[in-house]
């Protein structure tokens, strides 16, 4: 399910999650309209001996955090611009598809703000909800079997950007410099859950 209302409470959970963290927590991981908890049983049942299970004290602490997050202010979210060459080896079909001029997919494609609903497929990569359904288009029957890392997509009525070399049938539109993904960085990401990314065609 794409719904912004659901996916920010998520992100919120999310954030939460992390600035309080119970004992035995490990991660958790944000999705469109669910959020995943990683936790250490052992650790959970040592720190709640009179709880029957692990769960049953993770099932009460979101609960427990999910009433907490009616009175936390909601962080306002990054907003990052990415500079794009649109010259993707599929603009045209997308084009086509649409019945659309390239320079009119180009302008729709520049002119909406997309929200990073989730994390996901590769390290780096944000699915981007919010794009105009005007240039909604299928993925390809038969995925690439080598997409250049930086390449921008559409998929359906999403858009995404692939920050490292590998395969993928998204319908390719373009192109970006900016690093998604640096592995020796403590933030290694660009992108995160809940951010807002605007698209900077580049000349």
């Amino acid at each position: 399910m794409i719904d912004v209302g659901i996916n920010t409470i998520v992100a919120q959970l999310f954030d939460y999650s992390n600035s309080h963290p119970f004992i035995g927590f490990i991660e958790a991981v944000p999705a469109y309209a669910s959020l995943t908890i990683f936790y250490n049983v052992l650790q959970v049942r040592e720190a709640n001996p009179s709880a029957n299970t692990a769960y049953a004290v993770i099932e009460n602490y979101l609960i427990t955090s999910l009433k907490a997050l009616t009175s936390t202010e909601t962080k306002e979210p990054a907003l990052i611009e990415i500079p794009v060459v649109y010259d993707g080896e599929d603009l045209a079909f997308v084009a086509e598809h649409n019945q659309l001029s390239i320079e009119e997919v180009i302008q729709i494609h520049t002119q909406a703000t997309y929200r990073v609903f989730m994390m996901g497929f590769l390290p780096g990569f944000a699915y981007l909800g919010g794009m105009d359904e005007r240039i909604s288009t299928p993925r390809k029957s038969t995925p690439r079997t080598k997409v250049p890392s930086g390449s921008v997509g559409i998929a359906g009525k999403q858009t995404g950007i692939y920050p490292l070399e590998s395969p993928g049938g998204w319908q390719l539109i373009g192109r970006t410099s900016l690093p998604l993904f640096d592995s020796n960085s403590s933030n290694p990401t660009l992108l995160k859950a809940g951010d807002l990314v605007r698209f900077i065609e580049v000349k």
